[in-house]
């Protein structure tokens, strides 16, 4: 299901545990301009529905940004609630997955 996207919603309670990891803000809306693949994260997702975010930065490297959508008068904007660049073992399973996703059959 695509959903528009009118923007980010940044503030003293985000962008703090975002950053702390070394990912710059423009990197991480970047990935979401690029189309990263998208995850549900039901471990954390007890008061609102937070989904995960995978894809390559402009540096080449892989990010990993949890994330939730906020919706306020007819707009949606996404709220990055943390990031990091992703380790070697988690960028060598994404990829396994994704090679996976590639090759399997359509479902019908």
């Amino acid at each position: 299901m695509a959903v528009k996207v009118d923007g980010f919603e940044w503030d003293q309670g985000n962008w703090p545990k975002c950053g702390k990891h070394g990912v710059p803000r423009d990197e991480i809306e970047a990935l979401f301009e690029n189309g990263p693949a998208v995850y549900p994260d039901s471990a954390h997702s007890q008061s609102e529905e937070r989904m995960l975010a995978i894809g390559k930065a402009a540096s080449g490297r892989f990010i990993l940004v949890a994330f939730t959508l906020r919706r306020t008068n007819d707009e949606a904007r996404i709220r990055p609630i943390s990031a990091r660049y992703m380790r070697r073992k988690e960028i060598e399973h994404y990829e396994q997955q994704q090679q996976i996703e590639t090759a399997a059959p359509p479902q019908r």
